[in-house]
């Protein structure tokens, strides 16, 4: 009893610890070839469950591991919340936990290789279908991501965008799995290896790339860390003061980051004609961030707003995904108590209503996402598929400075630029800056956390060309849902057959002669 009692502590400790190990591949460790290995441990400490429970339990209890690694640099702002946050989204593994149990568990034949190999990494991308819900926390840390820098593994997210990477990732892992406990089923999964190395293959030779037509000169600016309680306004000086060295560079179009103005330009018309003479300084519209609150509707608001010389020009965007407990607080009148224990929102922000694109002096066609936002595959998507010829992302990172979190924010303008077939640049207040060419390549340095200065990218248009993601959207989700659903219908109707009762004679009993 108490040997059992012990193995089953020292299963759960490994659960968790083989669950936060993923982590590793993601900035700012990028060891992103530590992906395709990273689900083993935990896969196979599941395969080995004793129980369906079990499984669950480990399922729940690694999932909740990965939360709290990935999401580490959240603890100064959400205190020991991050805990029961990691406790709740952990829960969304167990279907996969299940599924692994069951398919590649014990000795499986040849049919219940393949299906293994099939449905766990759909199992998989359901969690993180799941949990990209903005009111979950949205898409951040999913598997496909960590693969960021590897060009065979953006052109796959051309194609099916990062949840096809993703798929292919846990596929791998799942070929791992079988290769190291199951002997006998080593031909399916070395077919499976050589299936994904065979599709990356041919959609990176043969998928035709974005055709680069023309070029636009954009401006970072990046004033770094500004602290004490006039931080607003010396952070907008700072910004004026960087932004005025550009003037022998002839940008086309300067960006500054999240949250760089600190006040409602319509009730402060003194700081619409100190940009506006930055705009006619420059001969370039500036794309500035408005963190406050509007004099022409109730509520705080993260605003995008294209300044030209004579003022705002075009439409503003009001920022629409907003972070979670970081922006807003769900549910706040039962989940309020999270202000007394981290940095949660004490006020929320307000939501915009729908995405923008403005149009540049030029004619180029820009699509603004505020932070957080760049997160969502689908935010850039719609954008691309509204005209926009480059995205870009203003962020602010600043409360997570020293941590993991500016890396890996930078890092999403990769996926997302090789999704569209679109320029992304992501500019920030304090670092990590960069920018991203249709391909998803870096173009440029990045800049880091450490810098305070502006700098100007030459940034390749791809006009007219749409990738079979802007086209198609995340089918590689709807198919694994659908495969999952097809799934558990054969398991219901194979259910019923066996649970059904022997029919009834439809007639009397036979007579019998008696001796």
């Amino acid at each position: 009893m108490l040997l059992a009692k012990r193995t089953r502590w020292w299963r759960a400790a490994a659960a968790t610890a083989a669950g936060a190990l993923p982590c590793l591949a993601f900035p700012a460790p990028g060891l992103w070839w530590f992906a395709y290995v990273a689900l083993v441990p935990w896969m196979l400490l599941l395969r080995s469950a004793p129980t369906g429970r079990r499984a669950a339990l480990e399922g729940w209890l690694g999932g909740a591991g990965f939360i709290v690694a990935v999401h580490h640099w959240l603890l100064p702002s959400l205190g020991v919340f991050l805990i029961p946050l990691a406790a709740l989204l952990g829960l969304l593994w167990i279907p996969w936990a299940l599924l692994v149990r069951k398919l590649l568990g014990g000795a499986p034949g040849a049919g219940r290789t393949v299906a293994g190999l099939v449905l766990v990494p759909a199992g998989w991308l359901l969690s993180e279908l799941a949990r990209s819900w903005q009111g979950l926390g949205g898409p951040w840390g999913l598997l496909g991501a960590s693969q960021w820098e590897v060009p065979p593994a953006l052109r796959l997210a051309s194609v099916g965008g990062v949840w096809l990477v993703s798929l292919l990732v846990v596929a791998v892992n799942c070929a791992l799995v079988l290769l190291v406990a199951v002997p006998r089923a080593r031909v399916p999964a070395v077919a499976s290896v050589a299936g994904c190395a065979v599709l990356t293959g041919v959609v990176w030779l043969w998928l035709p790339r974005p055709e680069v037509s023309g070029g636009l000169r954009v401006a970072v600016v990046q004033p770094g860390p500004v602290a004490g309680a006039e931080s607003v306004e010396r952070r907008f000086e700072t910004g004026e003061r960087l932004t005025r060295t550009l003037a022998g560079a002839r940008p086309e179009l300067v960006v500054w980051g999240e949250s760089s103005v600190g006040a409602d330009l319509a009730a402060r018309p003194d700081l619409s004609r100190r940009l506006a003479a930055l705009s006619a300084e420059l001969g370039a519209p500036l794309l500035v961030n408005v963190d406050a609150r509007r004099s022409d509707r109730p509520g705080i608001y993260k605003s995008s707003v294209l300044i030209g010389p004579e003022g705002p020009m075009g439409d503003r965007y009001d920022k629409m995904r907003l972070v979670p407990f970081g922006e807003y607080v769900p549910a706040r009148a039962v989940l309020g108590w999270a202000t007394s224990v981290g940095k949660a929102a004490g006020e929320d922000r307000m939501r915009g209503e729908a995405p923008v694109v403005m149009t540049l002096p030029g004619g180029v066609r820009l699509g603004p996402l505020v932070c957080f936002e760049s997160a969502f595959p689908d935010m850039s998507r719609h954008l691309a598929r509204e005209g926009a010829g480059v995205l870009v992302a203003q962020s602010a990172t600043s409360t997570f400075q020293d941590s993991w979190a500016p890396a890996q924010h930078a890092s999403l303008a990769a996926l997302r630029a090789a999704e569209t077939g679109r320029p992304v640049v992501h500019a920030t207040l304090t670092g990590v800056s960069a920018v991203f060419g249709p391909s998803g390549g870096r173009i440029g340095p990045a800049l880091p956390t450490s810098a305070s200065t502006a700098a100007v990218y030459e940034v390749p248009l791809a006009r007219g060309s749409t990738t079979l993601f802007v086209r198609f959207g995340n089918w590689p989700g709807g198919l694994s849902l659908a495969t999952l659903g097809l799934y558990c219908a054969a398991r219901g109707v194979r259910a019923v057959r066996l649970g059904r009762p022997a029919p009834e004679p439809s007639g009397p009993p036979a007579r019998t002669a008696r001796g």
